[in-house]
């Protein structure tokens, strides 16, 4: 089974929205045979491509954070989409973290990248904001060796 993971901005421009979601379907079309989808499920880039994979026919797994993760999402949309997604998901890994820290979404970002083939980065390449970052993730997988496709259109950056 071919495993693919996420990591990604949680806003993404108008400008390069239609970029990414392109992104995602070829390096979801480039794997032949059976997929496995990993995503933390936030907002933004984890549930395009959740959404995506799951079209695509892939197993999604997802890699929850903290216990307290849910209440991280605003009452609504974004709280309905990711119950969703992760009802869809064949597998969820939750990490021992109480509570959503910088700590927990690093734990959650480093899982995905020590357990994918490759991990498709929605990352407009500056540094991280905080602990855990996409910055933070794609620096990681690199130094695992693990190939890294950043899906991003230059010129264009994140509010």
């Amino acid at each position: 089974m071919n495993r693919i993971g996420v990591t990604g901005h949680r806003s993404i421009p108008n400008e390069v929205h239609a970029h990414v979601l392109e992104g995602i379907r070829a390096a979801l079309s480039g794997f032949e045979g059976s997929v496995e989808a990993l995503s933390s499920l936030a907002v933004g880039a984890d549930q395009l491509f959740a959404d995506l994979a799951l079209a695509h026919g892939a197993e999604l797994t997802a890699v929850i954070p903290s216990g307290d993760y849910e209440g991280g999402f605003d009452e609504g949309t974004d709280l309905a989409r990711y119950r969703m997604l992760k009802a869809r998901a064949t597998r969820e890994v939750r990490l021992d973290f109480p509570h959503s820290t910088d700590e927990a979404y690093y734990a959650a970002g480093a899982y995905i990248a020590d357990h994918c083939d490759r991990l498709l980065a929605v990352w407009d390449g500056r540094p991280a904001r905080g602990r855990g970052g996409t910055g933070d993730i794609v620096t990681y997988a690199r130094t695992l060796g693990r190939p890294v496709t950043v899906i991003w259109r230059d010129g264009v950056e994140r509010a």
